[in-house]
């Protein structure tokens, strides 16, 4: 099982990333896919989430309206478009696959995301 995260880096304020989360090793669309981040010396915290039909997408407040998440069955793959990032934004972004009806979880190892003029 695998989860790779990539699309991080640095970027200025205002700016956009696009992350993405590729998956192998389990039956993708059985999951709930989900992106949390973690600052230094905070918890990491959920960001957004998509069901297994990409038909309802959540957001945490401090992100509505500026990240997008969605996902591509076909590909295996879920993604994370954050517009007019701001240097609050500045973390570690995991993707975390969620089985529902069991506990199985599986997370990405994480790509950073640096908001910095």
């Amino acid at each position: 099982v695998q989860l790779v995260e990539s699309g991080g880096g640095l970027v200025s304020p205002g700016g956009s990333l696009r992350l993405s989360c590729a998956a192998s090793g389990f039956t993708f669309h059985y999951y709930v896919m989900k992106w949390y981040r973690q600052a230094p010396g905070k918890e990491r915290e959920w960001v957004a989430g998509v069901t297994r039909d990409g038909g309802v997408r959540d957001y945490a407040e401090s992100v509505k309206g500026r990240f997008t998440i969605s996902r591509d069955n076909r590909r295996r793959t879920v993604y994370l478009q954050m517009n007019n990032l701001k240097v609050e934004d500045t973390a570690v972004y995991y993707c975390k696959a969620e089985a529902i009806g069991s506990d199985t979880v599986y997370w990405g190892q994480g790509t950073q995301v640096t908001v910095s003029s």
